[in-house]
């Protein structure tokens, strides 16, 4: 799962989620949560940076508290449910961050980490996304989830899952139209651990009213 992750303007990196950040990004986002808007960039729009409320609104849902709204998509059973599917075909995003929060179950009670690029370089989280109709106002909700997969060697002590890292190469092709759906389930695997790093961080990134610098430096 992943629940909680941090994006700021200060982009650096070869990405394209790095460039747009760079360009367009105004507003620090130490503790990013469920249900905010944030930064993604579309297949529809790659080279634009837009802003969609994170937890996936089906377009088929009746209202907006129809059905519970997905902040994670399980990259194994993607082909498995038709929302999904269908989405994996023609609706996918770039989600940037410069990292993400997991929490590790202990004797003394579930302790926040911070899981990052060792170079602490911005990346891309693989994305879906869909747009809503409310047919009361006739406005349109756009929204998202973050595809998650198994965890890797560093992040597995911490939580069995792991949110998908895309590299810069990986990026494009994610984004690419014309790519055939075994290739874009190809691009969801655990990022090499030996790239990554983790630290312990403050219980302030339990509340995502904690919107400051301190929620993401090292205890």
């Amino acid at each position: 799962m992943c629940g909680r992750y941090s994006v700021i303007p200060k982009a650096k990196g070869d990405s394209k989620a790095a460039k747009l950040l760079a360009q367009h990004l105004k507003e620090t986002h130490y503790n990013a949560a469920p249900s905010q808007k944030l930064p993604v960039v579309t297949n529809t729009q790659p080279d634009t940076l837009q802003f969609f409320s994170w937890g996936l609104q089906p377009f088929w849902a009746k209202d907006a508290k129809a059905v519970k709204r997905s902040i994670n998509a399980r990259a194994e059973t993607l082909t498995e449910k038709p929302s999904f599917r269908n989405l994996l075909k023609s609706k996918r995003c770039l989600v940037p961050a410069d990292g993400f929060f997991e929490w590790q179950v202990t004797p003394h009670g579930k302790v926040p980490h911070r899981i990052m690029l060792k170079s602490e370089d911005t990346f891309s989280f693989a994305g879906l996304w869909d747009e809503w109709l409310d047919k009361s106002s006739g406005e349109i909700l756009y929204t998202y989830a973050i595809i998650t997969t198994e965890a890797n060697e560093l992040v597995k002590p911490i939580h069995d899952r792991m949110p998908v890292i895309l590299s810069p190469e990986e990026e494009e092709l994610w984004l690419d139209a014309h790519e055939s759906q075994e290739l874009l389930l190809s691009l969801l695997h655990p990022f090499d651990a030996g790239k990554m790093k983790a630290y312990p961080v403050s219980p302030l990134v339990n509340s995502p009213m904690n919107n400051v610098p301190d929620v993401i430096n090292s205890l």
